[in-house]
Parts: structure tokens; sequence; C-alpha cells
């Protein structure tokens, strides 16, 4: 199985030449005092050597053992829990957490980076910690003073860690339907009585406590999701910072799973279990989405970590298996076969997820850009756009992230023939542990009905101009700079510009299509791919503008890579959009036609 290797050349290019961060930290006061380019470095170096020394070794072993339920205790597989230590000792669990309550308050876009080399090394255990980072955001923006101040603390340390409670057996994406109850007591704060199912992390060993954020119900509440609300349930009673009395929270069972078999997913019993009110009454949903977009976001990078590895051990192996003559100048002539890294199919493969992956790293660091300069800025105009980006990409991320993120590790098991189908060599396990991304945190197709339905249509395409509109001053602003003559970059950016284009009027056309919830509902997973792919034009151009740029003062092979990169997915990825955009130009009539009883 390939050992990892933190993709560190590539993280701090982009950073450092793509987005230029050392300019938008010193320009962001906040940040400014808390980071800087060196320090980014150094802490993104200590988490991949904690990756890759300490985490990876045991995703193997953790997938075979399994986490392992036994009459309600979760024990998690040998060396999880030392190494959990180890990670929460290094305050790793309070990368991004508020300094106010002992958090490192880094910024998202060395979290992001963070994130994805903790997926690729580990995905199960992995898990455990962004959970609890989710919780952390959500309890810091909606909780009271108290609340924060007796619990962040212990949840940035590691101490404890936290899950996050909404689906329950009869209700998934439908949240209106649930059915725990939450009945106010004389204590100041409620009992709350129900069943979670497929809450990851819900119970476990590798901490003293778990802290339960739990959509409940009021009496008097509202019918449907206005009359949800947002509860703090521990698993053990805390008083005057100690933990007191069990708390009437009990584990069910676990689920046997396709993949992530080290990361407990439970069902999850609240009997008359005491919890404390987070923000207002009726309006849990809006803060327990502060979790979800945060894990949204988290699970599209898994996306990304899971392609990472599968691409290195990959791209390793198609170099050292011999199988067949190459044609033409790759062939060694001097040997009876060649690595089968000279095939065209192989490196089709190989092309197709290292532009998958590094697409992905590029626009999930975008992203968390938007969401440093909303939380961090004191620039009003720049949070205000900043917070539409957010609100339009996130359900990208997490749909299209994952999408490729299967697609990187099937194609990498392709490469390895019979033996990607054999466990020791680890690509079996990456496609299975890839797959759960794209159902879990809301179903891709949920996320593309988020995107079209509500980010969209709902918002008459106010959002999308945005996005539209930086896109295109970016394209003018290369045709009028320094590098308009550079045919490779001229190339790329007509692309670009062709892209968006298309997508703008795809996007009209969904608008004049938008009282039509079979065309809404029925074209949403195309418009989010076609939505997608346009993205990663853009990030694409900004790359490669940054590699052109480097190349003047430096000879790094990177560099030519990159731009090699960009120009396989300008050539052989990027025509995809259009299969999309003529898909949804058809209509749905042929998608409707068929009786459900034909089916």
């Amino acid at each position: 199985m390939t050992e990892f290797k933190p993709p560190l050349e590539d993280m701090n290019f982009l950073l450092a030449n793509v987005f230029g961060v050392e300019k938008l930290w010193q320009d962001i006061p906040a940040l400014n005092e808390a980071i800087d380019v060196d320090t980014a470095n150094a802490i993104l170096e200590e988490g991949g050597k904690l990756a890759s020394s300490l985490i990876a070794p045991l995703n193997r072993s953790g997938d075979e053992e399994g986490a392992i339920f036994d009459d309600g205790i979760v024990t998690t597989p040998k060396g999880f829990k030392a190494a959990f230590d180890e990670f929460a000792e290094g305050g790793w669990s309070g990368l991004c957490g508020d300094p106010e309550f002992g958090g490192m308050g880094m910024p998202k876009m060395l979290g992001v980076l963070f994130d994805e080399m903790m997926y690729a090394a580990n995905t199960s255990f992995t898990l455990y910690s962004t959970l609890t980072a989710g919780a952390c955001l959500a309890l810091n923006a909606h909780g009271s003073e108290s609340l924060k101040s007796d619990y962040l603390p212990h949840l940035y340390s590691g101490r404890w860690s936290a899950s996050m409670c909404l689906t329950e057996p009869h209700s998934g994406t439908d949240l209106g339907l649930i059915k725990t109850k939450a009945i106010p007591n004389n204590e100041g704060s409620f009992d709350i009585t129900g069943t979670k199912i497929f809450i990851t992390g819900g119970e476990h060993d590798l901490n003293e406590n778990i802290i339960h954020l739990v959509l409940a119900k009021l009496p008097d509440a509202a019918p449907g999701a206005r009359g949800i609300s947002l509860f703090l349930v521990p698993k053990i009673n805390v008083e005057n910072d100690e933990l007191t009395t069990p708390n009437n929270v009990s584990c069910g069972s676990i689920e046997h799973k396709m993949g992530i078999k080290a990361s407990s997913t439970c069902v999850m019993n609240f009997d008359e279990s005491k919890g404390y009110l987070i923000g207002e009454a009726g309006k849990g949903l809006a803060c327990m989405f502060t979790m979800m977009n945060y894990e949204r976001l988290s699970i599209g990078i898994q996306g990304i970590g899971c392609g990472e590895m599968a691409y290195q051990g990959a791209s390793e192996y198609a170099k050292e298996r011999l199988q067949s003559k190459g044609i033409g100048e790759l062939r060694d002539t001097t040997k009876e076969a060649d690595p089968i890294i000279v095939h065209g199919d192989v490196r089709r493969m190989l092309l197709t997820t290292r532009a998958n992956n590094e697409g992905s790293r590029a626009f999930a660091l975008y992203i968390a850009k938007q969401l440093d300069i909303a939380k961090f800025s004191d620039n009003e105009i720049d949070k205000t756009k900043a917070r539409s980006l957010i609100a339009l990409l996130t359900p990208v991320a997490k749909a299209f992230f994952t999408d490729l993120g299967l697609e990187s590790t099937i194609l990498s098991q392709q490469v390895f023939g019979g033996h990607g189908y054999i466990r020791e060599w680890g690509m079996e396990q990456l496609v299975r542990d890839a797959r759960i991304a794209q159902i879990y945190e809301g179903t891709n197709g949920i996320q593309a009905l988020d995107l079209i339905g509500r980010k969209v249509v709902a918002n008459k395409g106010d959002d999308f101009s945005i996005f539209s509109n930086e896109i295109k001053s970016y394209i003018s602003t290369f045709k009028t700079g320094d590098l308009a003559d550079n045919k490779r970059l001229q190339s790329m950016f007509n692309h670009l510009e062709q892209s968006i284009t298309s997508l703008d009027k795809l996007t009209a056309l969904m608008l004049s299509r938008g009282q039509d919830g079979n065309e809404i509902n029925g074209n949403a997973v195309d418009y989010l791919n076609a939505f997608g792919y346009a993205s990663y034009a853009y990030m694409w151009c900004m790359t490669s503008i940054s590699a052109v740029e480097a190349q003047f003062s430096s000879d790094n092979p990177y560099l030519e890579n990159k731009l090699l990169i960009a120009e396989f997915f300008f050539a052989r990825l990027l025509p995809k959009q259009q299969t999309y955009t003529l898909a949804i130009e058809s209509g749905v009539e042929s998608m409707m036609a068929m009786p459900n009883d034909m089916f």
C-alpha cells in the first residue's frame, strides 16, 4: 500500500501564488495578526507529518477491524485512541477555532488544506474531529455566552468531541417530520426524548464526553421546519466545569457499512436527556445550517482527499508495473515491456484524476477564501459579496468534489487492473470510503436542487451573476494585461470565455423554466455539473497565469507540469460541460413520460 505524501508543493503554490494570501491576510487586520505565509507553510508541514506518519498507518487496519459495538459501548480500532490523544495534544482540534475559547484562530484557507491531508490519510479517523469542528462553529455562532464558555474550550482542546443529530428513521431530507421532543423542565433546561439515526461519531472511546447537537420540537412548536429548535445535549452532564452524572443518552447500535468502517455510525437514543437551547426557539434549522454548511464543504474535501491518495498509489504503480510495449518516443527499446505509464489509456486515467484533484483543491481554497472574508474582513462590501458566493458555491463544492472524488478513486483502481480489486493495494478501500461522501450531509441530488432551486431560481440569479461577472471581469483583465500575447494562456482563456458564456445562457434558460418543478428537479444535477466544470475552468486559468508568471524567475518543473495538466483539462474534460448543457436544453419530457407503474 502506498505511503501518503502530503502535496505540500501544490498547496503552498496555490496559497502564495494563485490566491496571494500574503496580501489578503495583510489587508485583513484580524488575520494579519494571526498568520503569515511562513507560519502557514510550517503548520501545513507539521500537519502533513501528522497525517502521513501517525494517521495514515491506521487506515487499513482501522478498516479491517472497524468500530465495535458491545451493549451500548463503541470501541474504535486499535491505535485510534492513542493517535487521537496526540492529535488533540497538538491543538489540531481547534485549528480554526475562536481564540477567545482556546482555538488557534487560523483561517479557513489553512483549514481546508489540513482537512484534505487528514481525509487522504484516514477518512474514518478524520470524521471524528470534523464533526466536532462543525459543532463548535454552530455553538460559537448561536450559543449563549455561558454555553460557549462551558463547552467550547473542551471541544477545542479535544478533551470532548461532538456529533450532529438530525436524521430520524422516518425523516431524512424532510426534517419537518422529526418526532424528537423537547419538554421544558424546572431547571431552565429541556428534557429531550427521541431517536436519531446515521449519527457519525455518536458514541466512541476517543475522549471522555460527547456533546450532541440535537434537533427537536417544543410542545407548542409550529408545524414543519418552522417548529424545529436546536439543543445541546451532553452524553455526561457538566457542572462547574466537571463531569457529573450520565445524561440518559445511549447508543442503540452501529451500522455495518460499505466503507468508513472505523467511523462509528450510530443509532442514538435520548430518554428525557437534559438539553440546552441553542439560539431561538423555532430557529433550530437555521442554527444547524451553520454546522451543516461547514460539514458539506468538509465532506466535499473528503472527496478530494480520497482522490489524492488514490492518485498517488496509481501513479506510483503505473511507473513500476511492466506490461506490453509502448508506442513512439515513450517506449524503452532496451526492455521486453514498458511501464504502463507509457500507454495512452493509463495516462488518460491518471491525468483525469490529477486534474480533478488539483482543480478541486483550488476551488476549495477559493471558497475558503470567501469564508475568511465573510468572517474576518472589516469591509462590508467584500463581506456581502463573499456571503453570496458562499451560499451559491457550497452545494457545488459538496456535490462536485465528491462526484469527482469517486471518479478519481475508480480510475485509480482501474490503473491497477486486477490488483486494484485486491485489498492489500488499498484502492478498493478508497473507492468504498469515497462513495459515502456523495450520500451523507445531503445527497448530491439534494445539493443540486439547492443550487438551482434556492441559490439560482429563488433569488432570480443574483448570486450567480456575482460569480459570472467576476469571471468575465477576470477574462477582460487578462486580455489587457502583460500576458495577453501568451499563446498557451490565450487558448485557455478562450475556452473559459466560451464556458462562462454557455453557463450564462443555460442559467437564463433555467430561470425561464423556473415555474416548472419537473424542469428544476429533472435538470438539477446536470446543471450543477455544467456549473462545476465552468468553475474549474476559472480555477485552471488562475492557476496557469500564476505558473507562467512564476516561470520568469524559476525553472521548477512543477510549473510546466501545472500548465500541462491545465491543457489536458481544457482539451479533454471541459467539453463535458456541453454534454450536460445539451441534455438540459432537450427538456424533461422523455424523463417524465413513463407511467409510475412501468418502472
